[in-house]
């Protein structure tokens, strides 16, 4: 017999080799129903899988994220069994779930597999997934392995088995379809009700642009058809806030193929509403004790060998650039820490000097593959609002509180209310990821999961997220459609000050090792910019929006007053403009709703002669005309309630 411990801490005794699934049936047969999978001691397997020690078990369902990884890598396999039987000679790369469904990235061979074929393949994955089709796992030796994929002539499955050692393979079976996979898998195709295929696009075989191009499909599957149409109509309204779409119509920033490929460029309303920004994030800063820096943006490529950032994204990096000098090399900088590094070099400091507060919005750049390119999220270039802390062990926790305060006060003048604290640690199991000695990882994440207690967060714990020099704090926000985004980032490390040899006089007057902590609360402008485009639709907080007030005369022979007004407001900063366009006063309405304008000011005959504007407010209608002043004391005051966070 062995002891199963539930999440509520119950026990039941069961003999070896029980299931999850059988417990979940002891338990009830409603719950064994929707059992995806199981997490055995921490791992995700089948839940259908012998159990044979003593082990805590988690009964996972849709509810559960795991739950969901189970059955959408459940349905890749599902979708590829349908393409194989319509396709016949398909061969198969990959196919993950990931974070809203799944893909399978396809070799079709002599076939051309187009977006018109989606509705076939899904046709056929509704038909197979009736048949209730058992998903059955087996251990295959490599040798037996490489067999059965060479005989099929499928040289990417040979190509992931080479690399995988003897008796770490398994196969899992469904239907007539057999596939290379570690699992887990939900129990049969049963709980695959609503099923649909989303979109096709090209993907290079392991991300590497000098092999074959495959064809990925992407899709969705559901337990139940209304979670399916909920899931579609959320798509559509995401499809509405694209900020891709949005920032060309506010003219915010553009792409041109001769600058280069994931190289934004800020048009002015753009550059203006991230210079907002900026100063407000200055303005916090300055008060916390912050002191601004500048650093070059490239680097002798020395100094990434000594921080491990050549290392770590060396393969990710443009080319590195070679000078006149014999073996002299210089790289675009892909982060700013390690000039941080020795700016604080530059000088000697003593214990009552820390803590060190260094911010930059600093520009580093990434080589991403041309397929991961995607807007202002994925870039090759990008501005993070970073800072690095060089402080004492003992000032690690208040300083790492001071962060978190920051970060809160951002979410709260940007209206970010749903979010989750994510503690990201190593993966205990791959070593190789990560630089700098155990004792010092074991210090760094003890210190995060304190202060994350202390602070009352509600938090999760990821393991294997960590950055490769240290744990960290991120925060995931939900945006208005739900979706998650990573945003403000805090890390603690212990490595960094080892290898470039910081240090400071401690009141000993012995040579200590300062803790560095690293933070963005902003992340990368260019993806927070993109995150509030399509989490606001557009329609950003008054205290940022590119053009607060326009004003919208009803015929020449009022621009006279129009232009005091335009004076007065600018007296006061309320950005605003005149539009002057001989047109109706409907068009003009019509054309500032569409750029999200906050405030009309209506101006005609009445209004020049009481020296009052008509207010119209974007998306409600018109409010009713008051004094001029009036309406700039309100504006201020909204502002003024906005920003005080």
């Amino acid at each position: 017999m062995i002891t199963i411990r539930l999440p509520d801490n119950s026990t039941k005794e069961v003999p070896k080799g029980t299931t999850a699934m059988d417990v979940a049936r002891d338990i009830s047969e409603g719950l064994a129903r929707n059992v995806l999978a199981a997490k055995v001691n921490g791992e995700v397997n089948d839940a259908i899988q012998p159990i044979n020690k003593d082990a805590e078990l988690k009964l996972l369902t849709w509810e559960d994220k795991e739950g969901k990884e189970a059955m959408w890598h459940s349905s890749a396999h599902l979708m590829a069994e349908a393409v194989e039987l319509l396709y016949p000679g398909v061969k198969f790369g990959i196919g993950p779930a990931i974070d809203h469904g799944f893909y399978y990235d396809i070799d079709p061979g002599h076939h051309n597999i187009t977006k018109d074929d989606l509705p076939k393949i899904e046709s056929k994955m509704k038909e197979l997934a009736k048949q209730k089709q058992e998903f059955v796992r087996e251990e295959v030796p490599k040798k037996q392995a490489l067999e059965y994929y060479k005989e099929k002539g499928d040289e990417y499955k040979v190509e992931l088995i080479d690399e995988l050692e003897d008796g770490t393979i398994t196969f899992y079976k469904s239907g007539e379809f057999t596939d290379l996979c570690r699992g887990p898998h939900i129990p049969s195709t049963s709980p695959i009700k609503a099923i649909k295929l989303l979109s096709i696009a090209g993907a290079y075989w392991r991300g590497d642009e000098n092999r074959k191009q495959l064809t990925r499909i992407y899709g969705i599957t559901f337990p139940k058809k209304k979670q399916l149409d909920e899931y579609l109509e959320m798509l559509e309204e995401a499809q509405k806030r694209d900020h891709r779409k949005i920032g060309k119509e506010l003219e915010i920033f553009t792409f041109s193929q001769q600058v280069g490929s994931g190289l934004p460029l800020w048009l002015p309303k753009g550059a203006a509403l991230r210079e907002r920004l900026e100063s407000f994030l200055k303005k916090i800063q300055h008060k916390a004790g912050y002191e601004q820096v500048i650093s070059p943006h490239i680097g002798n490529v020395n100094l990434y060998k000594t921080s491990g950032h050549f290392q770590k994204y060396g393969e990710d990096s443009f080319q590195t650039i070679k000078t006149p000098n014999e073996g002299e090399e210089f790289m675009l900088k892909p982060m700013n820490c390690p000039h941080h590094c020795e700016m604080y070099n530059a000088k000697q400091f003593s214990f009552r000097d820390l803590p060190v507060r260094y911010a930059e919005f600093g520009t580093v750049y990434r080589y991403e593959q041309s397929g991961e390119l995607h807007g202002l999220t994925r870039v090759r270039g990008f501005t993070q609002d970073d800072a690095h802390i060089f402080c004492t062990p003992e000032q690690v926790k208040n300083e790492f509180k001071g962060v978190i305060d920051i970060i809160m006060k951002i979410f709260k003048a940007l209206n970010f209310q749903d979010y989750v604290a994510q503690v990201s640690l190593r993966d205990s199991e791959n070593n190789e990821k990560y630089i700098g000695s155990d004792e010092n990882w074991d210090k760094a994440e003890s210190a995060i999961l304190d202060i994350v207690e202390d602070s009352g967060l509600d938090y999760i714990v990821e393991y294997g997220e960590a950055a490769f020099y240290g744990p960290k704090l991120d925060f995931m926000v939900k945006d208005a459609l739900g979706r998650s985004w990573q945003l403000g980032t805090v890390q603690v490390d212990y490595n960094l000050p080892e290898r470039f040899n910081l240090e400071y006089t401690g009141s000993d007057n012995e040579k200590h090792r300062p803790v560095m902590i690293h933070r963005a609360p902003f992340g990368s402008m260019e993806r927070f910019v993109a995150v509030l485009i399509e989490h606001t639709a557009g329609k950003f907080p008054l205290w940022l929006t590119p053009d607060q007030v326009r004003i919208l005369p009803i015929s020449e022979k009022y621009h006279n007053y129009a232009e005091k007004v335009l004076s007065l407001l600018d007296n006061y900063d309320i950005r605003a403009q005149i539009d002057r366009r001989n047109e109706k006063i409907g068009r003009k309405i019509r054309d500032s709703e569409l750029k999200k304008i906050p405030y009309m000011l209506i101006i005609g005959e009445k209004e020049a002669e009481n020296k009052t504007v008509s207010i119209r407010r974007q998306g409600e209608g018109d409010i009713g005309a008051i004094p001029i002043q009036e309406f700039i004391h309100d504006m201020k005051n909204k502002i003024e309630n906005e920003l005080n966070v």
